[in-house]
């Protein structure tokens, strides 16, 4: 099994612990609600939200995938910090045995916050992943983060 990381900063004028609430905290509420084309609902199917919590994410109209399983490997709201993985479905395309994401909210001195993602994609046995499809996850999470910060902006 091979793995491929990548890690990704963005940088937001939304204060770090609103910013953390809204894309890990309410994220199975409030992404359905503000992107249905791409998330149409998230089910809890074991736990309580908490470390172990196995969630099923149903696409929306506007992926060309249905479904993912996604279990959280850590949750800390106190230093904004958030691990979980892809651990089954359609969007591993046959080729990836999981994915694993890494998430930290940063605090700026201006009141803003950056978001530091590393993503770290576990390939079966001789596959190789291209960089086109590593760029089209890249942009996907970079328009979610971008919408939930508009919806946060507009509802200040």
């Amino acid at each position: 099994m091979g793995a491929i990381t990548y890690d990704t900063e963005i940088p937001s004028s939304i204060p770090a612990a609103k910013m953390f609430k809204a894309l890990v905290l309410d994220a199975d509420t409030l992404i359905p609600k503000i992107m249905p084309q791409a998330v149409k609902k998230v089910e809890i199917l074991e736990g309580d939200g908490g470390v172990g919590t196995v969630k099923l994410i149903h696409f929306g109209e506007g992926s060309q995938f249905k479904s993912v399983k996604h279990r959280v490997d850590a949750l800390d709201t106190e230093n904004l910090m958030h691990s979980y993985s892809i651990i089954e479905g359609d969007a591993l395309m046959g080729v990836i045995e999981s994915i694993i994401y890494h998430v930290k909210i940063v605090p700026t001195k201006d009141g803003g916050c950056i978001c530091k993602n590393r993503s770290i994609y576990h390939t079966k046995d001789g596959v190789e992943i291209s960089e086109e499809k590593i760029k089209e996850g890249k942009e996907r999470a970079m328009a979610m983060f971008k919408a939930i910060e508009a919806y946060l902006h507009a509802n200040a």
